[in-house]
């Protein structure tokens, strides 16, 4: 590979550190940094920490103060309520300025936390901003996640106040947030002196005299606080993410590598221009809405969309297209389970044809593997460029990506792409040794890792050490498995617990679901490991039918068998597939394959909290019976 890619990325792997001051003048600081990165006593790496910066200052007041005051900054669009509203970055910088007096007003001060459990409204992105203005560091749990698990999270973050609002709205649902907060702070050991809630008009929660603060009448009386100066590895927030015990892990976030981050990601990854509208169709409670619907576009002075709906039944398969035609979108970043869910509804792609969408210049998919008959079905219907790239929470960015900003590359399906300049990315096997091109084995990333990335877990260092670094010393273990190509591509293959082992034989289940996924009337489908008492574990699939399917799911069945048996050989032994109405995941999209693997295994079931529809796993069984 030459180019300018190979150009940047040689220049990343002879000297990192340069590599990095060199971007780190992207962004206006306080006092700039010297140093490009230093080693704590537990040798974990923090990026820029003699510097002084703001991350609020840098996504708001920067811009107001080069006079940008009046573009847009937020477009926040709720087909589940009907309501839209635009904050130009002069708007944005008031309503954040003030909410940062109502917290400083309440105690909150340099260091402290703040847990935001809030629905997909401007409110939410105020609250995140505001803490990031005063040096408070925010720790957003999804919107309605159970009473325990806000529990949980309180208990280890320990935040000295709660931002939350009255409720939530799902499709035609609406969730009262205050029961749950209530439940939670009542659970907790960790106590905390003030809730402030934010009243919707869908449901008016019920106020505890002396410890909740109305949101409105608060910041009616609330004064403007300036960004305050904070060193580079003051950290911004906590994200908790699942863990393998079932106790969520903290991701800590550093200030000045985020910020550096995410304004380069913007360009390289994204290939996006200031003043462009980017839209991220995800939730603020996971790390694609920390990094892409509020941190780096507003970094780097782009206008963000904040989407309250769903890609289907909000009201139809059309929605997302609709959204783009309405806001003049530039590009869409959503996870492919989203576009698998409008191909079932729409498979000929009716509701891309009805709207104008020629602002829309590339489609971006992360969050799980980017399976190829979705990458196919995009590209066939919107004629668009479809950007598979791989990252983490643990990450915040993009691992690997097809550096558009750079020079755009060749894509291949099933991959996604390059390592990203800043990610040394390579495959190693059992021993620790590399692997050849094309040979599978365990993703790693030769420290350091770039600016953005995780310095630590929460206060647990030690968990930090056990789960990413003592596997392989010297890198980072990404928990994926998957192989660089001759050419130098990364193709993922999912987590390497999705490798089984079938009569000694190491199988990829990804592979298997790729040609699964590829038969014209699977929609989507799911292909793990059981136990099988002859050959150890054999593969099984489960598949869920296009709505326009006319074949008998028998008929599919025995095609599904035979299309493997062709492609992998008789080794993959794929020959149980089940066919259900759907499939569990998480609310942000994740197939629960795990735990698909323990229901046929009859294993105790560990369903996450993150699970869309619990219900959903006796609709299985009845499945698993009838077949």
């Amino acid at each position: 590979m030459s180019g300018q890619y190979q150009q940047q990325y040689e220049h990343f792997k002879n000297d990192p550190a340069q590599f990095w001051l060199a971007q780190s003048k992207r962004i206006p600081w306080f006092t700039p940094p010297s140093t490009a990165y230093t080693q704590d006593d537990n040798n974990f790496y923090h990026w820029f920490a003699d510097g002084q910066l703001n991350t609020c200052y840098l996504a708001l007041d920067h811009h107001v103060d080069a006079g940008f005051g009046e573009q847009t900054a937020l477009i926040y669009d709720s087909p589940v309520t009907n309501t839209k509203k635009q904050y130009t970055y002069a708007e944005l910088q008031h309503e954040v300025a003030k909410f940062a007096g109502v917290m400083r007003d309440l105690g909150v001060e340099q260091g402290d936390c703040v847990v935001i459990y809030m629905p997909m409204i401007p409110e939410a992105v105020i609250g995140m901003l505001a803490c990031a203005r005063i040096g408070a560091v925010h720790s957003v749990v999804f919107g309605g996640f159970a009473a325990h698990e806000l529990a949980v999270r309180i208990d280890d973050a320990k935040p000295k106040l709660v931002l939350s609002a009255s409720c939530g709205v799902e499709v035609n649902t609406v969730i009262e947030y205050k029961p749950l907060i209530d439940n939670a702070l009542a659970l907790a050991s960790h106590k905390i002196a003030h809730c402030v809630i934010y009243q919707r008009e869908y449901v008016t929660a019920h106020l505890m005299p002396g410890r909740d603060i109305n949101w409105a009448e608060a910041m009616q009386t609330a004064q403007p606080v300036a960004p305050v100066a904070l060193q580079g590895d003051h950290p911004l927030y906590i994200l908790y993410t699942s863990g393998t015990t079932g106790t969520p892990k903290g991701v800590v976030r550093e200030n000045a590598g985020h910020a550096v981050a995410m304004h380069y990601s913007m360009e390289t990854v994204y290939g996006m221009k200031p003043g462009d509208v980017f839209w991220a169709a995800s939730d603020i409670g996971w790390v694609v809405g920390h990094s892409y619907i509020v941190y780096a576009p507003l970094i780097y002075r782009c206008t963000t969309v904040l989407y309250e709906g769903k890609p289907v039944r909000t009201p139809d398969a059309s929605a997302f297209w609709r959204v783009v035609a309405e806001h003049k979108v530039n590009a869409l970043f959503s996870a492919p389970t989203a576009f698998r869910a409008i191909k079932k509804e729409d498979p000929k792609a009716l509701g891309f044809k009805q709207y104008d969408t020629s602002s829309l210049k590339r489609l971006f998919l992360a969050g799980e593997r980017l399976d190829p008959p979705t990458y196919n079905w995009l590209k066939a219907h919107t004629n668009l460029p479809v950007l598979d790239h791989w990252w983490q929470t643990e990450t915040g960015w993009a691992i690997a990506c097809n550096p558009i900003g750079i020079e755009t590359l060749e894509t291949k399906p099933g991959s996604a792409t390059v390592p990203t300049p800043g990610f040394d990315v390579q495959i190693l096997n059992m021993e620790g040794e590399q692997c050849a091109p094309n040979e599978s084995g365990a993703v790693v990333i030769k420290l350091p890792l770039p600016p953005g990335c995780l310095p630590t877990i929460w206060q647990n260092d030690e968990r930090f050490k056990a789960g990413y670094l003592n596997e392989y010393p010297g890198y980072y273990l990404s928990g994926d498995g998957g192989y660089i190509d001759d050419d130098g591509y990364l193709f993922i293959m999912g987590r390497t617990d999705d490798v089984i082992n079938v009569a000694g034989h190491r199988l990829s289940t990804g592979e298997m679901e790729e040609i699964v996924a590829s038969h014209d009337a699977v929609a989507e489908c799911a292909v793990f490991g059981v136990n099988d008492s002859l050959k150890g574990q054999l593969p099984m699939a489960m598949i869920v039918l296009k709505d326009d399917c006319t074949d008998e799911a028998s008929l599919v069945e025995q095609q599904l068998v035979t299309l493997v048996r062709e492609q992998i050989g008789a080794i993959a032994c794929l020959k149980t597939i089940v066919h259900v109405a759907r499939l569990p995941k998480t609310r942000s999209g994740k197939i629960l394959r795990k735990n698909l693997r323990q229901l046929v295994d009859g294993e105790e079931l560990n369903v996450p909290s993150t699970v869309d529809d619990a219900s959903i796993f006796d609709e299985i069984k009845s499945s698993l019976v009838a077949s």
